[in-house]
């Protein structure tokens, strides 16, 4: 940052300015450019750089409608600071509609923070890397799913790390997974070196969900006015919040090959020895139930109805019993006032 302008190889946005570019960050087999597309928008008065990113994983649609909206239909007249908006990160991942780059099928969310000499993966995110997410002071990277499961909306951070720690609760999810970012994710190697990253994961891959969307820009909304960067109405307190540590969450998983029903959804509460799912052969001669180890909430489930023996079925979060009672509030619409 110059001079309150915001600058990267190649150019600058200097305060009161907008841009939208298409950054080039590799060259295809026939040698055209692989260019990402981003906005930064640049307020007049001083404030935080904040950088949202999408679709790392390039079959994760949901985090690119939040991104764009923000970024193309938000009135910014108003906004301190400045705002890096990447609604695709991998472009040929996102064209060829898959999750991994196609080249030696890679993924770009464990090649962070990158090296400019390293391989085409690495490479491509050091050029991101530099330019839009080390000169940024916090930032929140949009995910979903993988393909055949899907999520209920919720914030993975290192709650270990107070200044991460307040950007996620600032987004005003009922649920936080506490947890470094994975070795090389973006999240991982931008809260390392400065600049504290959440990930929102949210619905499943192959979509837009308009619940999960309108949800996240509320969160967005939600920071961006915790840090004094944008006008914005305080969150609601969404009612109930548990913050989960490794010990309190477990996938379950099947022990049987065959059919899947899911008897519950992502988001629901299940007691301990309820049934969550039965597999079952083609006949349905033999029926495999899986129970709830513990009281706990759905935070992700299988939608691919097939397992073979060790598949994830879903994923299970322990609750206290007064968080069950401050959930049952909440589906009762009766929300208490936000805890100051």
């Amino acid at each position: 940052m110059a001079d309150g302008a915001f600058t990267y190889q190649g150019g600058r946005v200097d305060p009161g300015e907008a841009q939208n570019l298409r950054y080039s960050i590799s060259e295809t087999y026939l040698g055209d450019p692989i260019r990402v597309p981003v906005t930064i928008l640049n307020g007049e008065e001083p404030g935080p750089t904040v950088f949202l990113s999408a679709a790392i994983h390039g079959d994760e649609l949901n985090g690119i409608e939040v991104v764009r909206t923000v970024a193309q239909d938000w009135p910014h007249g108003n906004l301190r600071g400045t705002l890096v908006c990447l609604p695709v990160l991998n472009v040929p991942g996102f064209i060829a509609q898959q999750r991994y780059l196609p080249v030696y099928d890679r993924d770009l969310n464990r090649s962070f923070p990158g090296n400019a000499d390293g391989t085409s993966a690495s490479r491509m995110a050091a050029q991101l890397y530099e330019n839009f997410i080390e000169p940024c002071d916090y930032g929140i990277d949009f995910h979903t799913s993988t393909r055949g499961r899907t999520n209920m909306l919720h914030v993975r951070a290192d709650m270990d790390d107070r200044d991460v720690a307040r950007l996620a609760r600032a987004f005003g999810s009922n649920v936080i997974i506490d947890s470094a970012g994975p070795s090389k994710s973006l999240r991982g190697a931008a809260s390392e070196n400065g600049t504290p990253t959440i990930t929102v994961e949210m619905g499943q891959a192959h979509r837009f969900e308009r619940e999960f969307i309108d949800r996240a820009l509320d969160g967005v909304a939600s920071v961006l006015a915790e840090y004094d960067c944008h006008p914005a109405e305080p969150v609601r307190w969404p009612g109930w919040r548990t913050v989960v540590d490794r010990s309190e969450k477990t996938w379950l998983r099947a022990d049987a090959g065959g059919i899947v029903e899911m008897l519950h959804d992502r988001g629901e509460l299940v007691r301990e020895g309820d049934v969550v799912a039965t597999i079952t052969n083609p006949f349905k001669t033999e029926t495999v139930r899986v129970t709830a180890p513990f009281d706990g909430l759905l935070v992700g489930v299988l939608e691919n109805p097939v397992v073979y023996p060790g598949n994830p079925l879903c994923h299970l979060v322990e609750l206290d019993e007064p968080t069950i009672r401050a959930y049952d509030r909440a589906r009762n619409d009766d929300l208490p006032e936000r805890p100051r």
